[in-house]
């Protein structure tokens, strides 16, 4: 043992300094707050977007729009996509379930099947929703389409 390795036995030092415990323990008076001001004060929280009183920017701003809170939301898939992964697949009846199995869509998507391209395979679908070119196109190359 040497005077350089001397160190404080386990427990003895704190490693936190308690404030507000008088003017003899360091940090009376104020305890380390500064001077007025809500942050000076017990019972103090922070409110999200408080600006010290002035007019908060999100409430400053315009707003603008509507939202639409029974709106619908379907992806999109085209008849020359549906060739495509029939034949990548070997598919011959296509619905949302199988396109989800697939990974081309995720499980809670609603698919709406639209008519850009051209269709060979014979195909059986079954989906959320479909265009009326799409529905002649499937039809056409002697397919059927099924409306869940």
């Amino acid at each position: 043992m040497e005077l350089q390795n001397l160190r404080p036995a386990k427990g003895a030092v704190k490693s936190e300094k308690r404030v507000g415990r008088g003017q003899g323990a360091g940090t009376g008076g104020t305890s380390t707050r500064g001077h007025k001001g809500a942050k000076s004060r017990s019972g103090y929280s922070s409110k999200r977007a408080f600006e010290g009183g002035q007019m908060p920017l999100q409430m400053r701003l315009p707003k603008r729009g509507f939202k639409n809170i029974n709106r619908v939301d379907y992806v999109g898939i085209n008849v020359s996509r549906l060739q495509e992964i029939s034949e990548k697949f070997n598919l011959t009846d296509i619905s949302d379930a199988s396109l989800a199995e697939a990974r081309i869509v995720k499980k809670t998507d609603k698919v709406k099947v639209l008519g850009n391209g051209d269709i060979t395979a014979k195909l059986n679908i079954s989906t959320s929703a479909i265009s009326n070119s799409a529905k002649a196109k499937i039809e056409a190359a002697g397919g059927s389409v099924n409306i869940d």
